[in-house]
């Protein structure tokens, strides 16, 4: 392949949003009193970090550089999560952890560009398993709010 990969906007796209998600899960997770809910928060917010540097690594290799966003969904994220709403109300907010759409998710249609070189599809299948899961994770924590029982990490 010669020129400028056809993937590398997607590759930009996912680095910065999963920064966003990183820093604004965190310190949601540092302001829950749901010591449940903050484990989940945590583990989604390590995984959302370290998919931003993965993919600005990528991103790095293949000769290009980050280009950051322009912030506007992480102020409004923040905003939200620094308010006085209850977790369940953030959840809602900020649109996390609803039931999936029936059929393939955004994630499946990544695969098919045709021109993904061996790495970047390595690196795409990890991300897209862990996205997975986190959306399983964070989906039964807004069940079991929603609900009023417990939640389980």
């Amino acid at each position: 392949m010669t020129g400028k990969p056809t993937y590398v906007g997607l590759l930009n796209a996912i680095a910065v949003a999963e920064g966003e998600a990183g820093v604004y899960l965190r310190e949601w997770a540092d302001r829950t009193d749901d010591p449940a809910v903050r484990e989940v928060l945590e583990l989604v917010a390590l995984r959302e970090a370290e998919h931003a540097l993965a993919f600005e690594k990528r991103l790095v290799e293949l000769g290009y550089r980050l280009r950051p966003g322009d912030g506007a969904r992480l102020a409004e994220a923040l905003e939200i999560v620094r308010s006085g709403c209850s977790d369940r109300e953030k959840f809602e907010s900020l649109e996390i952890g609803r039931e999936p759409t029936e059929g393939p998710d955004i994630f499946s249609r990544m695969f098919e560009n045709r021109e993904l070189d061996p790495v970047t599809g390595g690196l795409l299948g990890r991300y897209v398993a862990e996205e997975r899961d986190s959306g399983r994770r964070l989906r039964s924590c807004y069940e079991s709010l929603a609900a009023g029982t417990a939640v389980s990490p």
